[in-house]
Order: C-alpha cells, then structure tokens, then sequence
C-alpha cells in the first residue's frame, strides 16, 4: 500500500460533540498523525468540542458558523475559500449539510469527494440535494449495510467500513467497587444503557421494564447514561425506585461504569432512527458485556442474536424483560455471550481495519481509481 507524499486532507463536519461519528473522527485523526505523511485542517460549523485531545493533535480547526439559518449559502464561499488557500488532496465530509456545502469547491477546484455523511440506517430520509451530493461524491461510505440501503446510495460508488474500536479504552479500567461507591450502587445486578436523551433513542422502553422488574427483584440497579434533557423519565420513576433506577448525565470514564454492568441494552425509537454501529453497545461488547438491542438497522449487523446477546422488537417491553430476566438468571450465559461479544468486536470491528479501509480510499482517491464494491 503505497501513500502519496504529504497527502492533504480537509475534513469538514459539523462539530465535535460526544458522539460516536465524532469519536470514529477523533480515532481517525489519531491514526494518520502517528502513520504515514497526512497534514490534516478540520472545518467545523458549530463551537462545540467534547475531544479535548484534539487539541494535542495540532490540528488547524476552522470554525465556519452558521449566522443565518440552518442553510446559510455564506457556508458554500467559506469553505470554498479554506479549500482553496489548503489545497487538500482529498476533501472528506462527516454529514448531510456539509455535504453539500462542499460540493461548490469540490467541482471548482476538482478535488476528490469522499461522502461520511451515512452513519445510521433511518429510514425515509427526505434530505435537501441528497441526488446532488451522492452524484457528485467520488466515493459514499456508510458503517452498515442497512444504511446504504436506508439512504438510497449508489452503489456503484458506495461502501461500508465498520466502526473500528481501539481497544486502548479498556486498559485502564477503574476499579469496580470504586465506581460502585460513586454511585452508591448496592444491589448485587447492575444494567446500563449509554444513550443521549433524544427522540432517536427508546428510554420509555427501558425504564418500564426496569419498572416491571424491580416489582419482582429489587436486587438490580439499572443505569441510564446520556447527555441531554432527562426530566421526562425521572418522573417516570415512583419514589420508591428511585434508587434503582439511577441517571447519570454524561460521563467521561463511561468504559469503567460499563465494566460494573451485567447486561448492556440500547432500544431505539424506530420510528425517527436505525441505528448504524452503535458505538455504545461496541463498547459493552468490549468489556465482555452481553447486550440487549432493537432489531433494526445496523444492530443486526453487530450482534448475532442469542450467540453475543439479543435482538428484540422495537417498544418491547415484555420481550425487554424476558430476555434480562434471563441473564440475569443464567451466570454461565452471560459469561459465554459476553466472550462471544467480545471476540466480534475483535474480529470485525477493529480499529487497524477501520483505519486501513479508509487509508486505502484515500490512496484511490489521490490515484483517481476508485474500484466498485
């Protein structure tokens, strides 16, 4: 694999907020600064960055803020004029909008267009000049399969590279009656749910069921873990579980607080999302956790059903508490489909994978040999 001499590359996304597409963005970056001869500038239409590291990376980051309303046409001049003054090898987006405010500057200053913008599977997608950015993109990556298909990409042009997990995240992990005592978690089962508080995520789910079960066993602590407004399920709980049924806001040191956890479950609302490669139930799976998922989207392209956890319907309450009740009960299964999780994300979700996938279309790319899937 052959790397062309000091290879530019523009990125442009929206913002850096925790997430997992800006998490894979940040891993990413990580990776061309310590291989190869990549100079890197980052563009961003919001002042929002949660990856501090970033800033180790001396990396250029351009902040081209939206003064108008959510399509401000000022942003097509601004990001042509960076594009121009850098001239990048290769231009990569992360997002439907900055897509499209990319497209001037890549037909003007004839610059390859590597489209990032996939990175769920919802379905429906109405979006503005979708036909034009994919026409356009010398090349569309999704993280599944279900995403391609969920956005109509062409597929003559149009890949998946899986979400890649660094395993790094995992070493130092703190000790768990530590993170019990911080939590005041006494129960002997905790569950936990990683997850911001939006309409794309089905916490009403979850809490029921965590409800449902605590009539019977008040032996289980269950977590909800998530940046966002939370006040609606709060008031979901009686008091009496409220001890129970605990949340956190967002935390930083999440791979510690996932390692206490039994069981892993992320419910989506299908309604409004499909998941592309969850970046949370990856980092369950990481620490030898069985998980419990909505089966849609790119879930089903991460966990094998009833081998590394469980694939539910969508707003299954009772299929929820079925299959934690389960677990809960059955030790060795846990150990076993935890194992297995673990050696997927190993196995197919690597991060020297993601990382060689998108070093080698960056190569065609500079080349002008993009090879159909």
């Amino acid at each position: 694999m052959t790397l062309v001499h000091k290879m530019k590359i523009l990125f442009f996304t929206e913002n850096l907020r925790a997430g997992g597409k800006e998490r894979r963005i940040i891993e990413l970056f990580k990776y061309l600064k310590r291989h190869g001869d990549y100079q890197i500038e980052l563009v961003i239409t919001k002042n929002i960055i949660h990856y501090q590291e970033i800033y180790d990376l001396d990396i250029p980051i351009h902040l081209i803020e939206r003064k108008w309303t959510k399509k401000d046409p000022l942003l097509f001049f601004k990001f042509y004029r960076i594009a121009k003054r850098f001239k990048p090898n290769i231009i990569h987006v992360w997002g439907h909008m900055v897509a499209v405010y990319a497209v001037p500057a890549k037909i003007m200053l004839k610059i390859p267009l590597i489209n990032n913008e996939i990175v769920d599977a919802t379905q429906n997608k109405k979006l503005l000049g979708k036909g034009i950015v994919f026409r356009y993109s010398d090349r569309v990556i999704a993280n599944t399969f279900a995403g391609l298909k969920a956005y109509d990409a062409p597929m003559d042009k149009s890949r998946v590279i899986y979400n890649g997990f660094t395993f790094d995240r995992t070493k130092d992990l703190e000790d768990a009656d530590v993170v019990r005592f911080r939590f005041n978690i006494k129960t002997t089962f905790v569950v936990g749910m990683v997850a911001s508080f939006l309409e794309y995520k089905d916490y009403d789910t979850y809490i029921k069921a965590a409800m449902q079960m605590l009539t019977k066993n008040e032996d289980i602590t269950f977590l909800c873990i998530g940046d966002g407004d939370d006040s609606a399920y709060k008031k979901m709980v009686p008091e009496n579980l409220k001890e129970n049924i605990l949340f956190l806001g967002r935390q930083s040191k999440v791979e510690s607080i996932m390692n206490i956890c039994d069981i892993g479950v992320l419910t989506t609302n299908v309604k409004f999302h499909g998941e592309g490669i969850s970046n949370a139930l990856l980092e369950f799976m990481a620490v030898n956790k069985p998980v419990i998922t909505t089966n849609f989207g790119g879930s089903v392209e991460l966990v094998e059903d009833k081998i590394s956890g469980f694939l539910i319907d969508a707003f299954s309450v009772e299929q929820l508490v079925d299959k934690m009740n389960y677990l809960i009960n059955n030790e060795s299964e846990r150990k076993i489909m935890g194992e297995r999780g673990f050696q997927i994300v190993k196995e197919k979700f690597s991060m020297d994978s993601m990382f060689n996938s998108f070093q080698q279309e960056y190569i065609n790319a500079t080349e002008r040999n993009f090879e159909k899937p």
